[in-house]
């Protein structure tokens, strides 16, 4: 037996049909990288032997990574082996400010990326109450003049809401708002590794302001009994009196720079506090002056691990939620579709307001029309897609900035370390000698072969060399700490995956 197909049933599955492809039609453009020229292996990397690009790399092409936002924090900290300093990192990701920011606006992203999907589901309401109104006689036609209606009405009713997602508005808003929650993500795990750099290398700065006291204080010691004993020996006639006015004003010189340093220390141990979340007074660390630390990298940092970085990742967001608001910008220029409607009951009593012949219904906006077409705004979309797009661009010259700056940073932290390296063995070489010299040259003081010019020139060569041997080993640490930075907070060698 056959059943005649109404021409309204055909007439309505042409229309959800139609619904249903325009839905899949999204207008934002294809995303594409910016052309960046990728170097094959770093350059001090190659002088420094310190690392190279994995064989399996391409140069000049970017390399597939895990987006830093979708990595775990590494707790690279633990390369230094110093207990204490585990120990500080974790408290400052626990009470650092900075990080409750970062929390913060992740939790904000992703209600606004909630917020954003929730246009993908039709809005219901319901409501009951009585309204009273009065219409005049003319406004039912009886003319003016003619007596007027007063009346109460009882309403409870449900309505519905939903945009049809004709040209992918709603789905390029959704994935806009997902890549803007992706780049917060990436921005806090940025947060988070430069609060624990700044942890890293303000400890680091501490101890090495502890060597350098303790060397000023021992320094200071040893030229008040210098003085003492050339007070004595004056006294006694055994040397001029300007004798131990040189050795006065290098002890004076001495107490200067330990106060100075002495300043610096507090300085740098209330900046420590401050990373800590906790307020510098009556903070205090055990004084433990910095030990010669000899961390190195593995041997292979591949140039894929920058796309590893949390600002690289965040760039590249940023970039994408930029794309897809050009496709919401797009869809300005073609019909929408708002499909609306309501059911419920209408009662002059309240007690009536069950009754099915009370029903009211409404399917159609109460104003406008449901599909609407636009036809002319003076430029205003077209000027809106433009800003977009200029937007765009402006997110992909920051993408492309990012990488360059990231580039350097690691260039320039691997020369750091290379000259250093150099450098430390060459103060170690200076103060060795330095120190032979100072002890010769007392010895002859001793004996009145020379007079004391020549130990205090002798002694204050001894001591800037021993006190730029300490600063040299401080810096190298610090360098290690900014590679790491640069690194985006870890790497791994090649073959270990991930």
């Amino acid at each position: 037996m056959k059943y005649p197909i109404h021409r309204h049933a055909i007439a309505g599955a042409a229309a959800a049909t139609a619904l249903l492809l325009l839905s899949g039609c999204a207008l934002t453009p294809l995303e594409q990288c910016p052309a960046l020229e990728i170097p094959s292996a770093y350059g001090e990397a190659g002088q420094a032997a310190v690392s190279r690009l994995a064989p399996t790399e391409d140069p000049g092409r970017w390399q597939p990574a895990s987006p830093a936002d979708r990595q775990p924090p590494s707790p690279w900290w633990q390369v230094f082996g110093d207990p204490l300093l585990m120990t500080l990192e974790e408290d400052a990701l626990r009470a650092n400010p900075d990080v409750f920011i970062a929390m913060a606006r992740i939790r904000r992203a992703r209600a606004l990326a909630s917020r954003s999907q929730a246009e993908r589901l039709p809005e219901l309401d319901a409501g009951f109450g009585p309204t009273r109104q009065r219409s005049s006689g003319a406004s039912a036609g009886r003319g003016d003049g003619a007596a007027a209606s007063t009346q109460t009405l009882w309403r409870a009713q449900a309505s519905v809401a939903y945009e049809a997602d004709l040209f992918g508005r709603v789905s390029s808003s959704v994935a806009a708002a997902q890549a803007d929650t992706a780049r917060q993500q990436a921005l806090a795990h940025q947060m988070l590794l430069l609060v624990q750099a700044d942890v890293a290398g303000t400890y680091f700065s501490l101890r090495q302001l502890e060597g350098e006291l303790r060397l000023l204080r021992d320094t200071v010691g040893l030229r008040a009994d210098a003085a003492a004993l050339l007070e004595q020996r004056v006294s006694a006639g055994a040397v001029a009196s300007f004798v131990l006015d040189q050795a006065r004003a290098e002890l004076f010189a001495a107490r200067a720079a330990q106060l100075a340093l002495e300043q610096q220390h507090a300085l740098a141990l209330h900046a420590l506090a401050i990373l800590l979340g906790r307020p510098p007074a009556g903070f205090a660390l055990a004084v433990q002056p910095l030990q010669a630390v000899d961390v190195r990298l593995p041997a292979g940092v591949p140039s894929a691990l920058l796309e590893r970085r949390p600002d690289i990742a965040a760039a590249e967001r940023a970039m994408a939620a930029e794309n897809e608001r050009i496709g919401v910008a797009r869809a300005a220029f073609f019909p929408s579709l708002s499909l609306t409607g309501s059911l419920g009951y209408e009662s002059a009593e309240l007690g009536n307001l069950g009754h099915w012949s009370q029903r009211t219904f409404l399917l159609g906006p109460l104003v406008g029309t449901a599909l609407s077409l636009p036809l002319f705004d003076g430029g205003r979309r077209r000027a809106d897609i433009e800003q977009v797009r200029a937007v765009y661009e402006e997110r992909v010259a920051q993408y492309r900035k990012t990488v360059l700056q990231a580039f350097g940073e690691v260039e320039d932290a691997l020369a750091a370390m290379r000259l250093l390296d150099a450098r430390i063995v060459e103060q170690r070489g200076a103060e060795q000698a330095s120190s032979r010299v100072a002890g010769a040259a007392r010895s002859r003081f001793d004996e009145g072969d020379v007079d004391y010019l020549m130990v205090v020139d002798a002694e204050r060569t001894l001591l800037g060399n021993r006190q730029s041997l300490i600063q040299s080993e401080g810096a190298r640490v610090r360098a290690t700490v900014d590679l790491v930075r640069a690194l985006g907070g870890g790497w791994q060698a090649p073959g270990a995956g991930g």
